[in-house]
């Protein structure tokens, strides 16, 4: 037995097909009637029995030829469209999930829209800043390159001339440095640990070529001493540009006193390098040495100024240099904290470069999810103006109509068994052909068709 022998006994065991009382004169064409009270039947099995009454007839008119059968399928398949189409209750209720899924799309839209301009705000705002901060960016960077030149400008406190004022300033301060060395090595030599030569010269005595050489073969103590004594009058300069920096009476008081204890300093050296030449060449009627006769005597007082105006020069060049470097410091600063809101700047239009596309990659698949959206509403909507024909029971009426046209064959047409199987296969086999057609022997029974009848 082949498939559609199979098939056809399938339908016969489903009591599908229903032979039907031929009627007493096929001359007149009379329809074929059920053993139905009218009164008893539901509006759903008089449809049906309409349409396996239409199968029968239509079949006797063409004596079952299956190849009519298929135009006459066709027939009855637009002829369900607009029984469907007029059932309008039906329809709506068909329609309802359509309805109420286009309404929630079209809700989905309107959010979706929202969204999306409040994205596109966002962007607008993020290229302003992206733009006020690079414009920030670019006059940092003028600022950056102006400020040596004009730091008055950018209330710097600094001179233009700075550089040049520090570098002359540091040039001076190297010789008068060694000078100062020198100078005290030999004085603090000749003060406290030299013998005088009666056949030395005064300058011979006081500044020794050789003191550090002969401190040195003297002893640690007098190299030691000599050696940092220097550095004492270089730490007091220090101070002098350290009691300056503040303008107030109390470093003043002590900017005084620090000159006073220099000077005392400077004066016991001398006094002791004096004292040492008077006695030297004192004879019996010469007093003795005392303070008064020091100050009556030019070396003692070239000694003093030898080293105290030397040293106080060497504290305002200090204090010079250094109140010029603090300048180049000040300009040096006012750069960096430029460049460091350059780089703040920047990092920040990084950050803002990043949220910008994510943001436009946000509205590309929002644009996206909304164009699709759209098409399917436009697609619910085509599907809620058209009919919605419910293949499950187009299947069903079919079926019916299917069974009347072989009723037919079976009862009326008068061939061989065979033929009359080969004839029943044929119409089996068309009305499969015409649910593939119209989509109604999927096997999906929710499966709707859309006419847009």
């Amino acid at each position: 037995m082949n498939l559609k022998t199979k098939h056809y006994g399938y339908l016969q065991h489903k009591n599908l097909f229903r032979l039907k009382p031929a009627p007493a004169e096929p001359a007149q064409e009379e329809l074929p009637k059920a053993e139905v009270n009218p009164d008893d039947e539901s509006l759903e099995e008089s449809r049906r029995r309409t349409y396996h009454e239409s199968g029968y007839r239509d079949s006797s008119r063409t004596s079952g030829n299956h190849s009519t059968l298929s135009i006459c399928l066709d027939a009855v398949y637009s002829k369900f469209q607009n029984e469907e189409k007029e059932m309008v209750e039906k329809q709506q209720k068909l329609k309802e999930s359509y309805v109420n899924e286009q309404k929630n799309r079209e809700t989905e839209i309107k959010a979706l829209t929202v969204s999306q301009e409040t994205r596109e705000e966002q962007l607008k705002t993020k290229n302003t800043e992206i733009e006020n901060h690079q414009h920030t960016i670019e006059n940092l960077k003028a600022e950056i390159l102006d400020l040596p030149r004009n730091p008055e400008k950018y209330n710097v406190k600094a001179g233009r001339g700075a550089s040049a004022k520090f570098w002359i300033g540091t040039i001076l301060l190297i010789p008068i440095t060694l000078y100062l060395a020198t100078f005290y090595i030999s004085t603090s030599y000749s003060a406290f640990f030299k013998s005088f030569d009666a056949k030395s010269t005064v300058i011979q005595s006081v500044l020794d070529a050789n003191a550090w050489m002969k401190a040195w073969n003297d002893g640690f103590i007098e190299v030691a001493f000599v050696t940092l004594i220097p550095f004492v009058f270089l730490g007091l300069g220090f101070l002098i540009h350290m009691f300056g920096e503040n303008k107030t009476k109390i470093n003043y008081i002590k900017l005084a006193m620090l000159f006073i204890v220099t000077f005392i300093f400077d004066a016991i050296l001398a006094y002791e390098i004096e004292s040492k030449l008077y006695e030297l060449n004192r004879t019996f009627e010469s007093p003795s040495f005392y303070l008064k006769i020091a100050f009556t005597k030019i070396q003692f007082w070239g000694i003093i100024f030898a080293g105290f105006v030397v040293y106080v020069i060497w504290g305002l060049v200090f204090d010079f240099i250094m109140k010029e470097h603090r300048e180049k410091d000040r300009i040096k600063n006012e750069q960096e904290i430029r460049q460091k809101k350059v780089e703040f700047f920047q990092e920040k239009i990084n950050t803002l470069k990043k949220e910008i596309e994510e943001i436009i990659a946000n509205i590309g698949n929002t644009k996206e999810v909304i164009i699709k959206t759209r098409g399917r509403i436009e697609e619910l909507q085509n599907i809620i103006d058209g009919v919605i024909i419910p293949t499950k029971d187009y299947k069903l009426y079919a079926s019916e109509y299917v069974q009347g046209w072989i009723t037919f064959i079976g009862e009326k047409i008068a061939v061989s068994k065979t033929e009359k199987q080969t004839m029943i296969d044929s119409c089996i086999e068309t009305y499969t052909t015409n649910l593939e057609t119209v989509g109604a022997n999927s096997d999906n029974q929710n499966l709707v068709y859309l006419s847009s009848l």
